[in-house]
């Protein structure tokens, strides 16, 4: 069973950086593509970032896009989140799992408020 742990997150004045993590248990980590997303208060959860088995590309939400970096380290079976210039409406619960279908569990997710 793959257990997913995130942490990093905090209460932040916008634009200051702000890193998640994502540790993941079991042996298949190195195998899948991984993503972040988010969830807001009364919204659907949303794609964040998201990048390959190999890390060789990523690919972020049109939000995310010039401010977030999205990172993996295989041999340490931990996923990243680099927040920059973290805005108010970045505020959400942040989430790490397999991108796309997953029957991973969703981990309990870390919590990142931004205030203007």
């Amino acid at each position: 069973q793959v257990q997913l742990v995130e942490s990093g997150g905090g209460s932040v004045q916008a634009g200051g950086p702000l890193r998640l993590s994502c540790a993941v248990s079991g042996r298949t980590f190195s195998l899948y593509n991984m993503g972040w997303s988010r969830q807001a208060p009364g919204k659907e959860r949303e794609f964040v970032a998201g990048i390959p088995w190999s890390g060789s590309s990523t690919n972020y939400a049109d939000s995310a896009k010039g401010r977030f970096t999205i990172s993996r380290d295989n041999a340490k079976k931990t996923l990243h989140l680099q927040m920059n210039s973290p805005k108010p409406e970045d505020t959400a619960v942040y989430y790490c799992n397999r991108e796309g279908p997953s029957n991973w569990s969703w981990g309990q997710g870390t919590q990142v408020t931004v205030s203007s």
